[in-house]
């Protein structure tokens, strides 16, 4: 699994967000679903013409393990003082990130390299996961596309 490390300075993010369990995996289902829901009530595209360089991201964060959920915000980073009064803000702490590409239609290929660092690339290396969120980056390009590229960020610390 190829993987590359970055620091990289806190940000803040404005999005929407909706509270995922991970119970029998509905995440792989719940997720697609939300992005779905916002592509169709036009909250991605408000967020495509206020995005920074990162492009749009989906973060992984508020996790309760003991209940098996977390809060999923589908974000852009905050360029602007102002908040739109429909979507939320939240800090993304300075870390130093495990950097993985997805290759493939959206969303399988994701999902594949998802299961794949928790199942294959912890367990083979000297890092465990931080406790800061999770990012998935969203790079321009069809997401239906055969060669399409994503990246998951995963907030690391050594052993």
């Amino acid at each position: 699994m190829n993987c590359r490390v970055v620091d990289k300075k806190g940000f803040k993010i404005i999005g929407k967000c909706k509270k995922v369990t991970t119970d029998c995996g509905k995440q792989f289902e719940t997720i697609p679903k939300f992005w779905e829901e916002s592509y169709n009530n036009g909250l991605c595209e408000k967020l495509f013409k206020i995005a920074g360089s990162l492009g749009v991201l989906g973060v992984c964060t508020d996790f309760e393990h003991e209940k098996g959920e977390f809060t999923y915000v589908i974000a852009v980073e905050k360029l602007k003082a102002e908040v739109p009064d429909d979507l939320i803000e939240k800090e993304i702490p300075a870390a130093t990130w495990a950097v993985f590409e997805a290759v493939g239609p959206i969303p399988g290929a994701l999902q594949e390299v998802w299961k794949r660092i928790f199942s294959e690339w912890f367990p083979a290396t000297g890092y465990e996961h931080a406790d800061a969120p999770e990012l998935e980056i969203y790079l321009p390009g069809n997401p239906n596309d055969s060669n399409y590229k994503c990246e998951i960020w995963i907030p690391i610390i050594k052993k």
